[in-house]
């Protein structure tokens, strides 16, 4: 194998290895924090993973002086778009289900590529060619026999994943406005101090949520187990993961990554599976082939016209 072949390999893998880590942490660790207040989790899911890249990345401050006004700007909507609301919103829905269609919302959260292109044409001025229109519509579509099959939306039954559904093509719709946004910023920051920025402005940001909320007294109620799946989350799936993520990217061309993101769902699925025995029905899994199937297609047609790179939050 050659040394470009071998890079690729590795590259693969090291996003298939990050993707799969989301899916577990959407499937067994975060609705582990059911007991807490969702804007705590998310605070704290962003805080103490900042403390630890202090201690490797401390050199990135130095990068402050060479920050200009756009800079700050759109660190701060990454911020709020992609580390506050989106996660708010993801981690609602994954609480919501109570452990019944986790797989349903994490799965849903992979329509993120619908927002970002379309965000892109809006934001950025990209066209968009009718082959995305199509596999958008496609996308969406499936995505509603996704969760509801072939009934009728009824919101008077006191279920909760009509609510979540919500809150997981939220969490979507900031996720793709974070990449679109993300874009705009990479092009005077390197990854490493993107990533570490964007966790240090999200940390301050849910703060304010917290302090404002009177949610910042629920550390007296995060038990020693919570501790331990904080802790997992933050050096593997919250900023091990997402750096991870950025090594394969380098490694690999965009359309590449974006088939070995997919690993996110179908993992998302499997653990569903394992930890809660939990099993999509006939139509639920023709919706999953074909909303991802269309997810692939619109990358495809997306990458045709822009550079966009639709990433996980």
């Amino acid at each position: 194998m050659t040394k470009s072949g071998k890079s690729i390999v590795i590259g693969s893998v090291a996003i298939c290895i990050s993707a799969t880590l989301w899916g577990l942490d959407g499937i067994v660790l975060t609705p582990q924090l059911y007991n807490l207040n969702i804007n705590f989790v998310v605070f704290i899911l962003h805080a103490l993973p900042f403390l630890l890249m202090n201690i490797i990345f401390f050199r990135e401050y130095r990068h402050l002086k060479e920050f200009n006004s756009r800079d700050f700007l759109y660190l701060f909507l990454v911020a709020l778009a992609g580390g506050a609301l989106g996660t708010m919103a993801i981690v609602k829905a994954l609480f919501l289900v109570e452990f019944k269609e986790l797989s349903v919302v994490v799965l849903l959260q992979k329509l993120q590529p619908v927002f970002a292109i379309t965000l892109a044409a809006l934001i950025l001025r990209e066209k968009l060619n009718r082959s995305f229109l199509l596999w958008a519509g496609v996308a969406i579509i499936a995505g509603y026999f996704l969760t509801f099959g072939f009934e009728k939306p009824n919101f008077d039954t006191g279920t909760k994943t009509s609510l979540a559904a919500g809150y997981s093509l939220l969490a979507a719709f900031c996720f793709g406005s974070a990449t679109v946004l993300g874009k705009r910023l990479l092009r005077n920051l390197s990854f490493t101090s993107a990533t570490f920025y964007r966790y240090g402005f999200t940390s301050m940001i849910m703060l304010i949520f917290v302090l404002l909320g009177g949610s910042i007294g629920e550390f007296k109620n995060v038990t020693p187990q919570n501790w331990k799946i904080i802790l997992l989350i933050s050096i593997t799936v919250g900023s091990g993961a997402i750096y991870l993520y950025y090594f394969g990217l380098k490694k690999v061309p965009a359309m590449l990554a974006s088939i070995c993101e997919l690993c996110f769902p179908l993992s998302a699925i499997v653990f569903d599976y394992i930890f809660h025995d939990k099993i999509l029905s006939l139509v639920q899994w023709v919706s999953v082939i074909v909303m991802l199937g269309a997810i692939v297609r619109i990358n495809i047609a997306g990458r045709k016209n822009s550079e966009v790179i639709v990433t996980e939050s």
